[in-house]
């Protein structure tokens, strides 16, 4: 049975008017296990819909792989240090993440357990790297974890609520059917959580505004923070703060947008399991259900101030001093400045929490001198097959266009 049979069965077994919430049918049209869209195909890359970070340039995972040595270093060096990535997909990151980890000094390589977790099966980019394990689980099955919680664009995969202020109050956005067509009902709000989220951000939506609402996000930090004994989080991803998020002049109609073949389509009832379904992420909520979990908020800055402050300004300038033929230079140059540009990748937010680990100053926060001097001692990281090209590559995805592309 496809995803779009298992949406329509799930709505005809509801009765004569029966209908399903977009979160129901979100949560079925990206990971059904027969033919939902990220269950049945590789969605990143060339061949995919979108890019990310990873796959623009190994200066991503380099510049981390810094930013974890730098924790590894604030917890006491324990000689046990465990990087869990989730929803790591083929493990690019992680490859990029080790490799340049293997150059860091204090034998830092030797503590590092790299674990990739995914819901699915992925064919990884390269087998057999030391110290990384992989696990295939819908959850979190860890406890006691030393080390750091990572995630790179996996918040933003969530189901989401969403919701509609009408004349007659808050209404939900749920799916139905009219005679052979899927369409969008209202109807009342599925869960208390609904309203109570906007409430507990102070958020009032006004009349016609339509917004998303990630429910899930409370048992996922709830989960992140059981598995982590001592450590941080780390969660990269496209999103803001909860009063810029639903600004009724900026975002009128939500943040929900679909991409297929790197096209922007915006239609979500269409080419289930096929095309991409995603929604900027509430910041201000991650951090205040991950404070109610247990931790700590260490900072929250975009992804551009982020590498710049970790030296990516170094690695971009080392290009200059690696035998490298123009072609090879353009490309490598091309991935460093697309992880931070304006309106694209450097838009991104990066959010640092902390458990039994205090107040550090981590580098990523301000400018730091040690880490350019480190950065300038170890070799520059450059594109390999597993990376995608910028100039030769297929058409810029809409998906890093976010603030270009995103409903005004």
């Amino acid at each position: 049975m496809s995803a779009e049979s298992e949406v329509r069965r799930r709505i005809q077994e509801r009765g004569e008017h029966g209908k399903i919430t977009f979160a129901e049918f979100m949560e079925v049209a990206l990971y059904w296990p027969h033919g939902g869209y990220y269950t049945s195909r590789e969605p990143i890359g060339a061949h995919g819909d979108y890019y990310t970070s990873p796959a623009v340039h190994p200066s991503f995972g380099a510049l981390l792989a810094v930013q974890l040595f730098q924790m590894w270093r604030e917890m006491g060096r324990p000689s046990a240090f465990t990087v869990l990535e989730l929803g790591a997909g083929s493990g690019l990151l992680c490859q990029d993440i080790c490799s340049y980890a293997a150059g860091l000094p204090d034998e830092f390589d030797e503590a590092l357990h790299y674990v990739c977790l995914d819901r699915r099966a992925t064919f990884p980019v390269v087998s057999g790297t030391p110290g990384t394990s992989r696990v295939v689980a819908d959850g979190l099955p860890f406890k006691g974890l030393t080390g750091c919680v990572l995630s790179n664009e996996y918040l933003d995969a969530f189901p989401v609520h969403q919701v509609v202020m009408t004349d007659n109050g808050l209404k939900e956005v749920h799916v139905g059917l009219s005679g052979d067509e899927l369409v969008e009902l209202h109807g009342e709000p599925s869960r208390p959580g609904l309203v109570g989220r906007l409430d507990d951000l102070g958020i009032g939506l006004v009349p016609g505004q339509t917004a998303e609402i990630n429910l899930e996000l409370e048992p996922r930090f709830v989960e992140i923070a059981a598995a982590l004994e001592r450590g941080f989080v780390l969660t990269i991803d496209y999103g803001r703060t909860a009063q810029d998020l639903y600004d009724p002049e900026a975002r009128p109609r939500g943040t929900l947008v679909t991409y297929h073949q790197h096209v922007q389509t915006d239609a979500p009832l269409t080419l289930l399991g096929r095309q991409d379904i995603t929604a900027q992420v509430d910041f201000t909520s991650a951090a205040r259900i991950g404070k109610k979990a247990g931790l700590k908020t260490l900072g929250l800055v975009t992804q551009r101030d982020f590498l710049s402050n970790l030296g990516l300004n170094q690695l971009q300038k080392s290009l200059a001093d690696q035998n490298l033929t123009p072609l090879q230079m353009q490309a490598n140059r091309a991935g460093i400045k697309e992880l931070v540009r304006p309106g694209g990748l450097g838009e991104f937010k990066v959010l640092v929490q902390g458990k039994n680990v205090g107040s550090p100053t981590l580098r990523e926060l301000s400018r730091s001198k040690e880490s350019f001097a480190l950065v300038e001692s170890l070799p520059v990281p450059l594109l390999t097959k597993h990376h995608l090209s910028m100039p030769s590559g297929r058409n810029r995805g809409a998906e890093t266009e976010f603030e270009a592309f995103w409903p005004t």
